[in-house]
């Protein structure tokens, strides 16, 4: 798995929405966000977006911001928030193979679809 910012930024829109786990039926994610799962083994950030949902604090924000930053030590990690820095879930990773030092995704939700993105594709 190879994966680099400058391919992320690549992405911009979507035409196709790709169901990923059966356990999140109304967890969708985008092309881009699709290809940061694939190339970059991070499904298991996206089940971990899709899993907190359910959360009070998370559950009302319709538009979030989600951060995954990754230590020097391979540790990480996973933030969301508002937009506006408030921070509405925080999660540590003991250990990530991920390629990057950090990704920065948006989760849209209306009432039937949450729905992964990448930033360029907003």
């Amino acid at each position: 798995m190879t994966i680099n910012e400058k391919d992320l930024r690549g992405f911009s829109g979507s035409e196709t929405m790709t169901r990923f786990n059966a356990l999140f039926k109304n967890a969708l994610l985008s092309e881009g966000a699709l290809y940061l799962a694939q190339e970059g083994g991070a499904f298991w950030l996206m089940d971990i977006i899709a899993s907190v949902q359910g959360l009070e604090a998370v559950r009302a924000e319709p538009f979030q911001v989600w951060r995954l930053k990754v230590n020097e030590d391979r540790s990480a990690v996973v933030t969301c928030d508002d937009g506006n820095e408030n921070i509405l879930y925080t999660q540590v990773i003991p250990f990530t193979d991920f390629e990057l030092s950090e990704v920065k995704v948006y989760a849209t939700k209306d009432d039937q679809y949450l729905i992964i993105i990448l930033p360029s594709e907003y």
